[in-house]
């Protein structure tokens, strides 16, 4: 989008900003975060997480809120919800979440992980949160406003968050105000907050927007596509896939030039792509995606012209079904984790039920070590049913937790550092949670621990750890992206 009223930054100063604060200043001094991604893993045990609570979507007239949860088994909060900060305005519908200053900037001693940045996929808002002055109850520090960043950039509909190792922070966009994919792009706030423009080159937009993972030693930024607004934002319609209107592409950029290099088409295998990330080791060049309609995780990889490359790496098979709206149901694969030493990958199946662990030391070939059901529509006791290809039908069990029914399906996930726990809400967007999960909204999100054996695989769930969403003051509430305050595997990037 170039036109003489939209702020397009400077790449040449940003590359310099970027090369004086960036790969160059990692030796230098200590900011946020660790220097590696082996350091972190030795980091402390996590006792908090702000999880993104949401009342937008559910008929009840009440703000979002940022929920602090306890998660230190000795405390006498433990599993408790031991802060609520409501923002300001109704509609918002919070979502991701991301920080001022990460691991990106450890090399510069006056960065400081400070600010949380919650983006509103709805009405736009972006909520800068104070998390220093008191961890346990974060405090609002400003707020950009939706009208100013349409003004200056054309953009709304702000998803993923990033901080850059200049100070600036990179947001995501899905559209324009229209609901059309077409005006999406990357929004670039400076570290006061201040709009400073698009951060890709003009003519450079993608042609959908989510989330991304950049990979400075490689000079590469990817991101991928989920859908339209105006179609998104009313549930899903399978005809809106055919029409176009969700995504199927990685789009490959330079970085921090903003350049786009390259559009990979993932096809039918690659239906929606939502969350992507390179593996955390800042050398290497391969990282995978999560194709939500195809229930496929896809690697990409660099070749040797330096061009890239995309395979599908591991599968959930759609299952036949009987009562649902379609005569198959795909995994659904909506969220999805690396391990900070690269070993595993995590990821949900939000319509099926299951997490999955999968062992990646050989990239090109995942192998499945855990997988442990706690949601799902297939589950005993809802009217769906498997038909297995013997034509017999069938449904999985899925245990209760502390006497407590488990509702909808594991959406967002979280990993401890060390990766040993495992963290789990259920919610993924207010329109889709009420097509598909509608008790949520009459009954809360949940989220679960999840212990992990790191060593060999496999999963379980903690029948310590529940936290109910359904007993909100306010009532029921929507669970959706969680924090550590000193960050964590889907925050942090190391340069």
């Amino acid at each position: 989008m170039a036109s003489a009223d939209v702020a397009v930054i400077e790449h040449g100063e940003m590359e310099k900003k970027l090369e004086n604060n960036g790969v160059n200043a990692c030796c230098h001094g200590k900011g946020p975060g660790y220097a590696t991604p082996l350091e972190a893993m030795d980091g402390p045990k996590e006792s908090l997480l702000y999880v993104t609570c949401v009342y937008t979507g559910t008929g009840r007239e009440k703000p979002d809120y940022l929920a602090t949860v306890d998660v230190d088994p000795n405390s006498p909060t433990y599993s408790k919800v031991i802060h609520r900060l409501p923002v300001p305005y109704l509609g918002d519908e919070l979502h991701h979440s991301g920080w001022n200053s990460c691991s990106s900037c450890h090399g510069d001693p006056a960065a400081n992980r400070r600010y949380l940045v919650l983006p509103s996929l709805i009405s736009g808002r972006i909520y800068i949160v104070d998390t220093k002055t008191n961890s346990k109850a974060p405090s609002l520090h400003t707020v950009v406003d939706p009208e100013e960043i349409l003004t200056k950039t054309g953009l709304a509909y702000p998803h993923t968050a990033h901080c850059l190792a200049s100070g600036d922070i990179l947001i995501s966009c899905l559209g324009g105000s229209d609901g059309k994919a077409e005006g999406n792009g990357f929004l670039l706030l400076d570290s006061e907050f201040k709009v400073k423009g698009r951060w890709e080159k003009p003519g450079h937009s993608p042609s959908f927007g989510y989330d991304f993972w950049y990979q400075p030693r490689h000079e590469t930024m990817i991101s991928s596509s989920w859908g339209a607004p105006l179609a998104f934002s009313k549930g899903f319609n399978p005809q809106h896939v055919a029409e176009g209107l969700y995504g199927r592409h990685l789009y490959v950029y330079s970085w921090p030039g903003g350049e786009l290099k390259q559009t990979l088409d993932l096809g039918n295998t690659g239906l929606i792509p939502l969350e992507i990330r390179f593996l955390h080791d800042p050398s290497k060049d391969t990282g995978y995606v999560g194709c939500a309609l195809s229930s496929n995780m896809v690697r990409f990889f660099k070749n040797p012209d330096d061009s890239w490359s995309h395979e599908v790496a591991a599968s959930v098979k759609p299952l036949k079904v009987q009562n649902w709206v379609l005569p198959e149901m795909p995994g659904l694969i909506t969220d999805f984790l690396i391990s900070l030493d690269d070993r595993f990958i995590y990821f949900s199946n939000w319509l099926h039920g299951d997490i999955r662990q999968y062992n990646i030391e050989d990239p090109k070939n995942p192998i499945l070590t855990g997988q442990v059901w706690v949601g799902g529509l297939i589950r005993k006791g809802c009217p769906v049913t498997v038909e297995a290809d013997d034509g017999t039908t069938y449904q999985v069990d899925v245990p209760d937790v502390q006497g407590k029914k488990l509702r909808g399906g594991p959406q967002m996930i979280q990993l401890s550092l060390d990766g040993k726990r495992l963290y789990v809400t259920n919610s993924l967007f207010s329109a889709w949670d009420n097509q598909f999960y509608p008790e949520l909204k009459e009954q809360g999100s949940h989220m679960l621990q999840i212990d992990v054996d790191s060593e060999k695989g496999g999963l379980a769930i903690n029948p310590d750890f529940f936290v109910d969403f359904g007993l909100e003051p306010d009532g029921p509430s929507l669970a959706h992206e969680m924090r550590y305050p000193g960050g964590d595997c889907t925050s942090d990037i190391w340069i």
